[in-house]
């Protein structure tokens, strides 16, 4: 059997290179988080090491690959449809080999085999490098890998765009949510060693990636696990990042209130190629709420922390996660979720509706609140999140913004579409490529985007 390493060594020649000239063509289909994005960028540069090459198409692949999430119900279901026409296309081709990976397999494990007997292949995201192995090996038997090996950062990868880079930075989180199955899904927190991360980091720009994001579960709370010759904390390795040449963006996510320091916000301020955005989760704005989720903050002490960012980086865009109708909300609790909501003016905000995942203990709190309630409430969250996001936009007007462009505009193709600093999409007239960081005057914003021209001047003003 022909194994590939964590490293991402290449297979031996044998019996697998037969099977390797057989199958080709790979489809991926990923569901949730940027950490899964970044998973499925390596599962894609790990499978074209082996010889596949991607199907833009899941009916011409010969392997269909699933790297699922299983943080709320309805990415399960959205996962289920697309299983059943991989079923349908396997029975129409039995060589077909159908794989499940991520923390919707983790979660449920060997099951999967039983609900789903047509999948062949079943790993957790700390086994992502077993998929090659089992691909390479002389008889393909059903299997399922999910013990914790190692990460997925070090294995090849083929970006979705050359300019931009995921770099994992952690996995696993020690936190212990009341209403969150990733502890269960992806361990507790492991923290790669920074060497190894600016070795990667220095390889990215020289393959010409201007824009990096940090990805970890709690990203904040990086380097606790290390031992102590090479412990550092995670502004420590913003400051690291910050001085390899080439990478003019720094990104990160997600942090966790509780361990957003003054030191990482301080970095902010001072190094110049991290952004100036902050995702940073609420969850809910009622310390009462906060408590059952078991977010060990409260609301005086995240809007410390919303304080402290105004007044290191006062223009840091901000940007959040809540959750409505978590189990006993009141009305009360609820308006304090619309009174947070206003009162620190979010630049955009992803809001969810709370759904009991299987395995947390939030799944089994009585006072599970109605589907009506959440709606309504829901409705309410969403027109003050909207016209808050527009308020704050509506500060970029007249002013000259960097943006690194993304490629043409998805609404207008005769335009083009890159990202600002601080995480605002920007549509806009110009003549610049992929990749390139150009100025474009804002003179028009929604609670969503930006649009302007591309300008001429020297520099920009933001």
């Amino acid at each position: 059997m022909a194994f590939f390493s964590i490293d991402g060594e290449r297979p031996v020649s044998g019996p697998a290179a037969t099977l390797q000239a057989a199958m080709k063509r790979y489809h991926v289909t990923t569901f949730g988080c940027q950490m899964n994005a970044h998973d499925s960028e390596r599962m894609k540069g790990m499978l074209e090491s082996i010889g596949y090459r991607e199907a833009t198409r899941r009916a011409d692949a010969d392997l269909i690959l699933f790297n699922t999430c299983s943080i709320r119900e309805n990415a399960d279901n959205r996962f289920l449809a697309h299983l059943g026409e991989a079923k349908r296309l396997k029975s129409e081709r039995p060589d077909r080999v159908v794989g499940v990976g991520g923390c919707w397999a983790q979660s449920v494990k060997e099951e999967v085999f039983d609900r789903f007997p047509f999948v062949d292949v079943a790993f957790g995201p700390g086994q992502v490098h077993r998929l090659a192995e089992f691909l390479t090996s002389d008889s393909l038997t059903a299997q399922g890998y999910f013990e914790f090996e190692g990460f997925t950062g070090r294995l090849p990868s083929k970006r979705e765009r050359e300019f931009q880079g995921w770099v994992q930075i952690s996995v696993g989180c020690n936190c212990v949510c009341s209403y969150c199955i990733v502890p269960s899904t992806r361990g507790r927190e492991v923290s790669r060693p920074p060497g190894e991360l600016i070795e990667e980091i220095e390889r990215l720009a020289a393959d010409g990636v201007r824009e990096v994001t940090l990805l970890g579960q709690n990203v904040n709370s990086y380097g606790r696990d290390l031992p102590s010759p090479s412990r550092i904390t995670f502004a420590q390795l913003l400051a690291m990042v910050d001085g390899v040449d080439g990478i003019d963006r720094i990104r990160y996510t997600s942090p966790h209130p509780k361990d957003m320091r003054e030191d990482v916000i301080r970095a902010h301020a001072e190094l110049s190629a991290l952004c100036e955005h902050i995702h940073l989760p609420l969850q809910s704005g009622s310390s009462a709420v906060l408590k059952r989720m078991r977010r060990t903050y409260t609301r005086e002490r995240y809007l410390e922390r919303v304080a402290l960012i105004r007044e290191h980086v006062p223009d840091c865009a901000l940007t959040t996660d809540i959750i409505v109708g978590f189990p006993g909300e009141t009305e009360a609790d609820f308006e304090q979720t619309l009174s947070a909501a206003e009162e620190i003016g979010y630049d955009g905000a992803f809001t969810f509706v709370f759904s009991p995942r299987r395995g947390t203990s939030a799944a089994t709190l009585p006072d599970q609140i109605s589907h009506r309630v959440k709606v309504e409430r829901m409705q309410r969250l969403v027109e003050v999140v909207q016209r808050r996001g527009r308020e704050r936009a509506e500060r970029f007007v007249g002013r000259t913004i960097d943006v690194l462009i993304e490629g043409p505009s998805r609404t207008d193709p005769s335009r083009l579409r890159g990202r600002s600093r601080h995480n605002k999409v920007v549509n806009f007239v110009g003549l610049g490529s992929p990749g390139e960081l150009v100025h474009v005057r804002i003179n028009a914003a929604t609670s969503q985007t930006l649009s302007g021209e591309e300008s001429l001047l020297a520099g920009a003003t933001d």
